[in-house]
């Protein structure tokens, strides 16, 4: 099976990889309604976060991230962001 977690941020940017993890990772769930407890748990506490889910396969011992989605966005002022070139032009 896989290993589920819940995270959360607040800064959206595509380089933030270090999101918040919400509670502890979900090892061995049978059962959609537990993940989806903590999903909504989340959710609840954090109105105005990103939220999204991870899950790790552990078939072939890689503890790399296989799925990863967001399922939520702030509801309102989402913050956005900006990229800054910083390539000299010389």
């Amino acid at each position: 099976g896989w290993a589920l977690n819940v995270e959360w941020t607040d800064d959206p940017h595509p380089r933030n990889c270090y999101w918040e993890m919400w509670g502890l990772p979900l090892f061995g769930i049978k059962d959609a309604a537990a993940v989806m407890f903590e999903v909504n748990a989340c959710r609840k506490a954090k109105p105005n976060s990103y939220v999204k889910v991870n899950a790790f396969d552990n078939s072939r011992s890689v503890e790399s991230c296989c799925l990863s989605f967001i399922v939520q966005r702030p509801t309102s002022n989402e913050p956005g962001f900006t990229l800054a070139r910083t390539e000299d032009k010389s």
